[in-house]
């Protein structure tokens, strides 16, 4: 198998439609992809972003194929950028046959403009099979369907340090109330409640999305996506408040979150001189824990669900991975069915970093518990939202020192000020989006 990485500038796309699910249902059985040696001699080009571990893990789940198929597979990391490594490709008459994209509004992009392959029948029946029908739906544009989700991401995932939770008498919470409990009992201990890094604004905007998607619902986070309510519309009012109980209570939360990067915030929490004892923050926060060498993930550094607030019932802001075809060929599609199979992520999933939103992964197979806690959580919840900020114009909700981004860490500077944050978030979206 030959691989290449590129590492280019992302630049995000403009405007999205919403793509939301309400997770539910489960099926069961497996999908056969391709018979043994049925396409040697045939070549595909797979691209995706990922590189290091992550490159490698999946180059695994192609050699699978390849043994199984027959079939040559070359993969290429487009760093990332994918839109505009795509679009060169595309505008070239050389795509790839297969793509991973990690923003929705790229493969409906995609779709739009005539790109894609739509799923074949196999293929569409090996996701049947395979997902419930809301992954069914959000592999799906305008109505036809051209998606695998293979990897998902949990981004309601709070990291705690066990140690200092045990000896402050804290724990996990039952709820957003009790989670302010809680850090008041670590504060009482000596330590911060709660280390935030916000450098660049981004993990803010996790927060916020998180706390929205739990007080004002799906539609409402849908409606507020898209811009169809504007950001002074009393429902971010009550999200901003929630987290101005937090963010304002200078006991509970580490000083210096504005100048704070995010791995040095995982640091403060698990490092070996910790200065406080939770992080928010997505699954992949195991990750920093393990390469900062000096607490273990599943023994002294644990999660919990985000909190419910309001008496919300469960609900995960996350993200993804989604395999899209650019051409129409039998081993292409055979690849497709494979990469909507158990046996393709279980290949990948032992050896960590992959939580598969495919009902019939076998969940013993993951690494560790907090893996299949994390695994399960976010198949589990009874509402699943992508990213906001992958969700909108680059200008609003991906660019470092203006719009969500940059608003979000003012607030966190000064929470006193709502109205005058609502409003300078609605000015700034207005500019942004465009019909």
């Amino acid at each position: 198998m030959r691989s290449t990485t590129h590492h280019r500038l992302f630049t995000p796309l403009a405007g999205a439609g919403i793509l939301a699910l309400t997770l539910a249902g489960c099926s069961s059985g497996t999908t056969d992809a391709a018979g043994s040696g049925e396409f040697t001699g045939d070549t595909l080009e797979v691209s995706a972003a990922w590189s290091g571990a992550e490159q490698a893990n999946f180059e695994a789940v192609l050699a699978a194929f390849e043994e199984q198929s027959g079939a040559t597979v070359n993969y290429t990391s487009f760093g990332d950028n994918a839109a505009t490594t795509l679009g060169t490709q595309i505008e070239g008459g050389s795509p790839p046959n297969v793509a991973m994209l990690a923003q929705p509004a790229l493969m409906d992009q995609l779709a739009a403009d005539g790109n894609l392959q739509p799923l074949s029948e196999a293929a569409s029946a090996a996701v049947a099979e395979n997902y419930s029908q809301s992954w069914v739906d959000l592999g799906t544009s305008d109505g036809t369907q051209y998606g695998v989700w293979f990897k998902a991401s949990n981004k309601s995932t709070m990291w705690y340090n066990a140690d200092l939770y045990d000896s402050a008498g804290a724990a996990a919470p039952a709820d957003w109330d009790d989670f302010l409990v809680q850090l008041q009992l670590v504060a009482d201990s000596g330590y911060a409640g709660i280390s935030i890094g916000a450098d660049v604004g981004w993990p803010l905007t996790d927060w916020f999305e998180n706390v929205y998607l739990q007080t004002a619902g799906g539609e409402m986070y849908d409606q507020l996506t898209n811009h169809e309510i504007p950001w002074t519309d009393p429902s971010v009012t009550v999200a901003l408040d929630a987290l101005a109980t937090l963010w304002g209570n200078d006991a509970l939360v580490q000083s210096g979150a504005a100048q704070r990067t995010f791995p040095e915030s995982v640091t403060e929490v698990f490092g070996a001189a910790p200065q406080a004892a939770t992080i928010y923050e997505g699954d992949f926060v195991a990750g920093n824990i393990t390469d900062d060498g000096n607490s273990v993930v599943g023994e002294n550094a644990l999660f919990f669900d985000f909190p419910s607030v309001n008496g919300s019932a469960p609900a995960v802001v996350g993200g993804g991975d989604v395999a899209v075809s650019f051409t129409d060929d039998a081993a292409t599609d055979a690849l497709m069915q494979f990469l909507a199979s158990p046996e393709a992520a279980e290949v990948w999933v032992p050896e960590g970093g992959l939580t598969s939103p495919n009902n019939n992964v076998d969940t013993a197979l993951y690494p560790d518990e907090t893996s299949r806690q994390i695994a399960e959580a976010l198949t589990g919840a009874e509402t699943f939202r992508f990213d906001m900020s992958d969700l909108t114009p680059s200008a609003f909700g991906g660019t470092p020192g203006q719009g969500f981004w940059q608003i979000m860490i003012q607030f966190l500077q000064d929470p006193s000020d709502v109205a005058g944050t609502q409003q300078a978030l609605e000015d700034a979206a207005a500019a942004a989006y465009v019909d």
